[in-house]
């Protein structure tokens, strides 16, 4: 096969790439979690897309009564090669929100490109991906020679809030084979180089402080919910860094994580002492440590320092994923991807683990082969994401000849 000639017919689609990722950003596909509509009108335009390269598009429409459409919709696209196997590329078509507007250059869903990047919410995650797994098949398709496995696109909803409308549904339909290979190209590093193969278990934490609301000039005659929850979050902080403290070099960053994140408003004017307090955290934890264990801690801590003051505090676990078994590092996904990288852009990969989550979970947990790979700045759910249009061309080559690659 002429490996060279299918990168140039990939390189051939550089500016179309870019335009058809401005025209995507443009649409936002934000869940009902956070406030949106869904995936519904992206979907219709990738559908567009996707017929107009001549592809037959299948769909596998979740309910969801919560957004208007009535539907989460998922997308799924096949290129046949020999045999009975399948090669999927399984990428996904909601954002989060754009977050504080005042800190993007650009407005979030009006996309720029600059500097060889375009600039938006969803870029880097997952249009980057999204994009170049369609116009690799496209490649393929056009280039006229059958791989040896065939060949499939999954473009999925709701991986940004769980998975349920989205790849956790199309496992449900018995899309996948237990001998296809997996690809989901959702994280990655700058280089390259990493090819994440486990992933970090997952709580969200809930703490509702409930004090005495009074006014700012009488502290004595309230309980200032505020200061308790504050002293709650560095005392959970401190001991739960301490006390799971192990490193695992596999990982990056290779120690579990215990953010304090969002805060929900309590009082509005400054002269109000507040009485409730509601803050969350973040885990990521070692999967050589128990959830059950960490939330007993959390509960434990919040009773501690609730009596130290004599609050109430109620600890609510708002999400618990348990990371499933890690891919075998020598799985065939994972050689062939590695193998592919080195070919087609001289990086030698290596096999990793990250803390974010990923549609790869539902799939080891099922004891598929996965691995997870794309280039990445790492501008994902940050202001002013955006994709390096070289790390656009550069990851649809590999899609491309990842087919064509033995392990």
């Amino acid at each position: 096969m002429d490996l060279g000639g299918l990168l140039s017919r990939v390189e051939g689609f550089r500016e179309a790439m870019v335009s058809t990722l401005v025209d995507l950003i443009s649409i936002p596909a934000i869940g009902p979690e956070n406030g949106g509509d869904g995936e519904w009108a992206k979907a219709r335009r990738i559908q567009e897309v996707l017929e107009g390269f001549g592809f037959r598009v299948e769909r596998y429409d979740s309910p969801d009564p919560r957004v208007p459409s009535g539907y989460r919709p998922n997308i799924v696209v096949r290129l046949p090669g020999e045999g009975d196997r399948t090669l999927w590329i399984i990428t996904h078509m909601d954002v989060v929100p754009p977050g504080d507007l005042s800190s993007w250059k650009y407005p979030p869903f009006k996309p720029v490109v600059e500097g060889g990047k375009v600039y938006g919410r969803g870029a880097e995650d997952n249009g980057q991906s999204l994009v170049a797994s369609i116009y690799a098949l496209r490649a393929i398709r056009e280039f006229g020679v059958k791989p040896g496995i065939n060949v499939a696109l999954a473009i999925v909803s709701d991986e940004e809030t769980g998975n349920k409308h989205g790849i956790n549904y199309l496992i449900s339909r018995g899309l996948f084979r237990h001998d296809d290979l997996i690809l989901v190209p959702d994280a990655g590093n700058s280089d390259g180089s990493m090819v994440e193969v486990a992933e970090k278990h997952i709580m969200w934490v809930r703490l509702d402080v409930e004090g005495k609301q009074c006014h700012a000039s009488m502290p004595h005659r309230c309980l200032n919910a505020s200061r308790v929850a504050a002293d709650l979050i560095l005392t959970l902080d401190r001991y739960l860094h301490e006390k799971y403290s192990f490193r695992d070099p596999l990982f990056d960053p290779p120690n579990s994580t215990f953010e304090p994140t969002k805060r929900e408003p309590n009082v509005e004017s400054v002269n109000i002492l507040p009485g409730r307090d509601v803050s969350y955290f973040d885990c990521r934890v070692l999967p050589r440590y128990s959830l059950d264990e960490v939330e007993e801690d959390f509960r434990r801590v919040a009773s501690q320092v609730a009596s130290r003051y004599g609050a109430k505090v109620s600890v609510e676990v708002v999400a618990k994923i348990v990371s499933p078994p890690p891919t075998d590092v020598n799985s065939e996904i994972v050689r062939r991807l590695i193998k592919t990288i080195r070919l087609v852009r001289g990086v030698e990969a290596r096999p990793m683990g990250i803390g974010g989550g990923t549609c790869a979970a539902p799939f080891r947990a099922r004891g598929y082969q996965v691995a997870v790979w794309m280039t990445s700045d790492e501008t994902a759910h940050k202001p002013n994401e955006y994709s390096k249009i070289s790390n656009l061309v550069g990851d649809a080559k590999v899609f491309a000849a990842l087919p064509f690659i033995e392990g």
